[in-house]
């Protein structure tokens, strides 16, 4: 299983939208270099006023183009890195990855799956409605969240939009995504 990274984004501050980069430089235990939820115990706010001593799972975030274009046809003018995301990929279904999958990203930078990014309502702050748009509901009546994975660095490494993503499974059983 491969893919094409199609675009990279970072933003030193805690905003909701990342601004594209030619390139973003992955630290190893850490994240996206210069990026604000780069650290190795959490950096996203609600998450420091709960326990700011958590591991940092949410080092990289990573969404799917096939979800831009999903929301393109329900009517939302969505661009690579206005949702939060460090890394938009296209050719994976980064939802049915199981937990603990590896991504191999450019030439040297690996990073390995940890959950579910969990959506927020600062989504419906891009366009109303966002937020519900990024949710659905299984067969069975299950939450689907469709905003993302996230991971932790685990060798850095420059990576950058054309890039080709490896994606490399870990030893069953697998266990399935859930939120972090």
């Amino acid at each position: 299983m491969s893919g094409t990274i199609t675009a990279v984004s970072k933003s030193a501050g805690h905003t909701m939208r990342k601004m594209n980069e030619p390139s973003i430089l992955l630290l190893a235990g850490l994240g996206v270099e210069g990026d604000a939820h780069m650290g190795v115990t959490v950096k996203h706010r609600s998450r420091v006023q709960q326990d700011p001593t958590q591991p940092n799972l949410r080092q990289v975030h990573l969404i799917h183009s096939e979800l831009h274009e999903e929301l393109a046809a329900a009517g939302f003018s969505i661009e690579p890195g206005q949702m939060g995301e460090n890394i938009t990929t296209l050719g994976i279904d980064l939802l049915d990855l199981p937990r603990h999958t590896q991504l191999l990203l450019g030439e040297s930078a690996v990073v390995e799956v940890t959950g579910l990014r969990n959506p927020c309502s600062q989504l419906d702050g891009i366009q109303e409605g966002l937020m519900k748009a990024v949710l659905g509901r299984d067969e069975a009546g299950n939450l689907i969240r469709k905003a993302g994975i996230m991971a932790i660095v685990l060798q850095g490494g420059l990576v950058k939009a054309g890039d080709t993503i490896s994606v490399r499974l870990p030893e069953p059983p697998h266990l399935p995504l859930e939120r972090v």
